[in-house]
């Protein structure tokens, strides 16, 4: 997590320097900088969180993680062009120096993250030499080669990601002129709109994520959570309803189903193979995102928003059968994933039971 923290913190610091010096060259490798440390930055947080709370509050754990990024997203979305005008009051020379001076300002968060990433692995090291844990074995050592021994479940889980997520990240990128042209609304109202699901997600991923907690039945909560979000792009494509509707129920349904997703992967995978599992995943959903984004656009310029709206919810229909599929599958193996939250508890005791038995046999 230090590395990852470090290649986030000097991307925007190139990012913003870039700026203060008007060269788009050096905007571009801080970009590409902080992509490499962003992303992987992702993987080693949901990693920890796995080894700290694997059965336990994990659900609520990603809940908060989900909270804490939606309302930074919030945060970002709505100060810094204020802060922006407030640098303009300087008068310095050139608007590429104001830009680049609030650029740095956001670098200041950057390296606030490097120092938690520095505390985390302090807590993390001393917690394993409080409590013992053992070191990685040779039989654990991972090799990319695991990958194909991953079950027909990961990759499914895989598919639901991607396919959840292509519907929600590019739809918000391009909610804004959607809004003002459908229901004619003026730029700020529509950009409110537009944030109300990183809002709503931001408060209620924590509460879905202790329901999902005390209630297990994770693939439930995804299958539900992928429905109602189908539900709200019908919705917005096919009436004019009020969006604040639509929106609204979306930002639920988006911290339903990101609550109850990201821990399947810990009861799928080894836990020396789950920081190769989220990047997997994570990667997956990037290269889709990005492959989306840009026909997202060339749909809305050649046939309209109705027309990309429909695409959407066939991506969501990719990502319910999916869904479905992982239930049957997982069904058909015991229902392992689908446990209510009683008996994954009644099984951890028993485990538990077996290993004090071990022990004392031993």
């Amino acid at each position: 997590a230090i590395i990852f923290s470090l290649f986030v913190t000097a991307g925007q610091v190139l990012f913003a320097a870039g700026a203060l010096v008007n060269h788009v060259w050096l905007m571009n490798v801080g970009r590409f900088v902080f992509g490499i440390g962003g992303e992987s930055l992702c993987v080693a947080q949901n990693t920890y969180a796995v080894k700290w709370f694997q059965g336990k509050e994990l659900n609520m754990v990603f809940g908060l993680q989900l909270s804490f990024s939606r309302v930074g997203s919030t945060v970002n979305m709505n100060i810094m062009q204020p802060i922006y005008q407030w640098i303009t009051g300087f008068g310095f020379k050139n608007d590429y120096t104001d830009l680049g001076v609030v650029l740095m300002i956001g670098a200041i968060m950057c390296v606030f993250s490097l120092f938690c990433a520095l505390a985390l692995s302090f807590f993390d090291k001393r917690a394993d030499r409080i409590l013992k844990r053992a070191a990685v074995t040779s039989d654990e050592q991972i090799r990319i080669t695991d990958v194909k021994d991953f079950p027909l479940t990961f990759w499914l889980l895989s598919i639901i990601c991607v396919g959840y997520y292509v519907a929600v990240f590019p739809f918000i990128g391009l909610g804004l002129v959607f809004f003002e042209m459908k229901w004619g609304f003026e730029p700020s109202l529509a950009n409110n709109v537009n944030s109300l699901v990183y809002i709503i997600s931001a408060v209620a991923s924590p509460v879905f994520g202790f329901l999902i907690d005390r209630t297990g039945r994770n693939i439930f909560w995804v299958i539900l959570g992928t429905v109602c979000t189908i539900g709200c792009h019908a919705l917005l494509a096919f009436t004019f309803l009020n969006p604040y509707v639509g929106m609204s129920c979306m930002g639920l349904a988006y911290s339903i189903l990101a609550s109850a997703l990201w821990p399947i992967a810990s009861q799928i995978v080894r836990n020396s193979q789950l920081g190769t599992a989220y990047g997997i995943m994570q990667a997956i959903q990037n290269l889709g995102l990005a492959v989306i984004a840009i026909a997202a656009g060339a749909i809305v310029d050649s046939s309209g928003y109705l027309i990309l709206e429909v695409f959407f919810l066939a991506c969501l229909c990719v990502a319910l059968i999916a869904a479905v599929m992982l239930y049957l599958v997982d069904a058909s193996r015991g229902g392992k994933l689908n446990r209510s939250a009683k008996e994954r508890k009644r099984l951890a005791a028993l485990k538990e039971e077996e290993e004090e038995e071990k022990k004392l046999l031993d």
